[in-house]
């Protein structure tokens, strides 16, 4: 037992006494065993799977910089393992000069080692985390690496990450390539297995965004292979995933564009249409990495889009006097595969669902813009097929919201006097498309009322932090101004009484500062959902709004940074003699109106995060909720004790 000294100089021990011995170093790949969800995401089926992705990711690697055609990946009998094999110019196996030990070795026991780091070995790549081989090594009871190349095979084995000896050659071989045979570890995983069908559609998508590559994929439980290679690339993509629709094309012919490529290398191939579909429907990729999320290529995709319809509507003088086409027009029912090759992505986290990169948003939008232009001019009875298709869409918004001016909003809460004085409503009838933003203060709630689009979005200030629900009964929560203000414009009801069918928003969004204390007032919301209105969390309907913290502004472009991460990553793509301004907001309130709504509430640029629950872990979420906002403050210190070293600099706010 050790002892420790208090404030007071006075020893006391006991097994909380916390001193040296308390820490714990994690060697080698220690902390991806001990954290995988930090690595993949999780330990769920998603995560199973991300294994997989990352090692075909390293084989299209070698396609996208020319040194791969061919890719077979081959699941087993029992579909616990996998392998992969490429013919590119297989991993290095000579001694790395820095370690001592074989390159393949380094590679594949080494978080952030690899060929990805500067522009030599790789032009492109799906990211430069350099984490992704050894993570699947770490999590993995076997793996083995063959390499063909120098006239040999050479092979090496792994069990759970760690070496069974050094690279050995096994025989004479001809040709070169990498062949990475593995077991996700059942330890960390439990009884899983691949999903030949979810591995197939993957490798269907990487054939059809790579032109000349193909892909053969061997089911040994099924005993079937297929091969999968698409001539047309990514307009075969656009078709494929339009025959799986029920909304047909407004125009035959789609607008595709390859590779397409700027000064310093961005590649673009882009295959776009629009159907009757009342949604816009865009899959985007980076270096062949599905980005779920969109990011900033996506952003400058819509911006070429906007601006080259707006230009044949204006050349042919299509709009009639009264009528007003924004951008949700332009995109209704726009359809569009996206692949983006570029250098040197920053994704938003290991598992690469949202492209950070500044400069790729006009990049994109300079690739494509002029091109879609001059596409529509040269066929201008596609164009006219596609204005038509925006003006009826722009008629039928205007229609709806004339309508609802006119006739009372049929609202589960039938009496207006029973919402909140201080909230400004929408006009749609249609709840499912309506959007409440909950916002602190009430100058940013000015700010957010004037810069809405009141058509569909709702605005409820908030004074201040709101009571902290977890902490008081039912009956303080009930009488609180604040909560029972939401409460009622939701028109649901809470806790045992609510009625999700009488729900008056499609969406809850809460807007809060992006420091410390909006953080705060976001948690004190999230508690009191999780505790009142827990089936809305459910169902997905409750989110988290994004604010920018920073303003850059260098010559004529202009960036938006969350948080200091993301503003250093900007200023790092900067020349190093810029000398940029950069404006830090205080708070919401101080931001223009109409910088509010193209930052943070336009849903074609803003980004929400989604507030769910643990996968099947409900009583992770009520722990957390009970000793992070509980009245015991012994189960906070033990958290804040436990988990600081997670914390980062960027997210401390001292």
């Amino acid at each position: 037992m050790s002892d420790t000294l208090t404030a007071n100089n006075r020893p006391r021990t006991g097994p909380a006494a916390y001193d040296a011995s308390s820490i714990t170093v994690l060697e080698g790949l220690e902390a991806v065993r001990k954290r995988p969800g930090m690595y993949i995401g999780g330990v769920d089926a998603a995560g199973f799977h991300h294994l997989l992705w990352e090692i075909v990711d390293n084989a299209v690697d070698e396609v996208l910089n020319g040194h791969a055609t061919r890719i077979s990946v081959t699941l087993s009998a029992d579909g616990k393992s996998a392998t992969v094999v490429d013919n590119g110019r297989g991993i290095p196996v000579d001694i790395h000069p820095k370690t001592g030990r074989s390159a393949l070795e380094v590679i594949f026991t080494t978080l952030h080692a690899g060929g990805k780091f500067d522009n030599d070995a790789y032009k492109v790549s799906g990211g430069l985390h350099g984490v992704g081989a050894s993570v699947v090594n770490a999590l993995s009871s076997e793996l083995i690496v063959d390499v063909k190349r120098d006239g040999h095979l050479h092979r090496q084995t792994f069990h759970r990450g760690k070496p069974e000896g050094d690279v050995r050659k096994v025989e004479p071989a001809r040709g070169t390539g990498t062949t990475v045979t593995f077991t996700p570890d059942h330890e960390i995983f439990r009884e899983r297995s691949f999903d030949a069908k979810l591995v197939a559609e993957r490798l269907d998508v990487k054939a059809y965004l790579n032109k000349g590559l193909s892909i053969q994929f061997t089911d040994m439980a099924s005993g079937q292979s297929t091969t999968f290679h698409h001539a047309g690339g990514v307009a075969d993509y656009l078709d494929a995933l339009q025959a799986k629709s029920e909304d047909p094309r407004v125009a035959p012919a789609p607008f595709v564009l390859e590779q397409a490529q700027t000064a310093d290398g961005l590649r673009v191939d882009l295959a776009l249409a629009w159907t009757e579909s009342t949604s816009e429907a865009v899959t985007s990729y980076v270096n062949t990495i599905p980005t779920r999320d969109g990011g900033t290529h996506e952003q400058g995709l819509r911006e070429a889009v906007h601006a080259g319809v707006r230009m044949f509507l204006s050349k042919y003088e299509l709009v009639k006097k009264g009528l007003e086409v924004k951008s949700e027009d332009i995109r209704e029912g726009l359809t569009a595969v996206l692949s983006v090759c570029l250098g040197n992505p920053q994704f938003q986290g290991q598992t690469k669902d949202r492209l950070n990169n500044p400069e790729a948003r006009s990049a994109v939008e300079s690739l494509v813009r002029p091109r879609l232009e001059a596409f529509l001019l040269a066929n201008k009875s596609i164009g006219d097929v596609i204005a038509d298709r925006v003006l009826r869409a722009a008629r039928a918004r205007e229609a709806s919201r004339a309508a609802a001016a006119q006739v009372r909003r049929k609202t589960p809460t039938n009496n207006r006097l029973n919402l909140p004085g201080k909230l400004h409503d929408c006009d749609t009838n249609h709840a499912e498309y309506s959007e409440l933003f909950i916002v602190e203060g009430d100058s940013a709630g000015g700010s957010a009322k004037q810069g809405r689009d009141r058509t569909y979005q709702a605005i409820l200030p908030l004074k201040g932090k709101v009571l902290n629900a977890e902490q008081a009964g039912r009956a303080k929560v009930v009488d609180n101004k604040e909560l029972s203000d939401i409460v009622a414009a939701l028109g649901c009801g809470m806790d045992d009484k609510i009625d999700r069918t009488r729900l008056r928003y499609g969406k809850i969004i809460f807007l809060t500062d992006a420091d410390s204390d909006g953080h705060h007032i976001a948690t004190l919301l999230i508690t009191f959902f999780y505790r009142h209105l827990r089936s809305l969390i459910e169902d997905g309907r409750v989110y988290l709004a994004c604010p920018p913290l920073y303003k850059i502004t260098w010559g004529q472009q202009t960036f938006w940074a969350a948080d200091d991460k993301a503003k250093a990553s900007i200023l790092g793509q900067l020349p190093e003699n810029a000398k940029p301004n950069i404006t830090r907001f205080k708070g919401l309130g101080e931001m223009p109106a109409k910088l509010l709504f193209e930052t943070t509430l336009d849903p074609a640029r803003r980004r929400l995060l989604r507030v769910t629950l643990p996968e099947n872990d409900v009583p992770y979420a009520e722990r957390t909720i009970t000793e992070l906002m509980g009245k015991e403050a012994d189960a906070r210190y033990r958290f804040i004790i436990s988990e600081a070293y997670t914390a980062t600099e960027e997210e401390l706010d001292v």
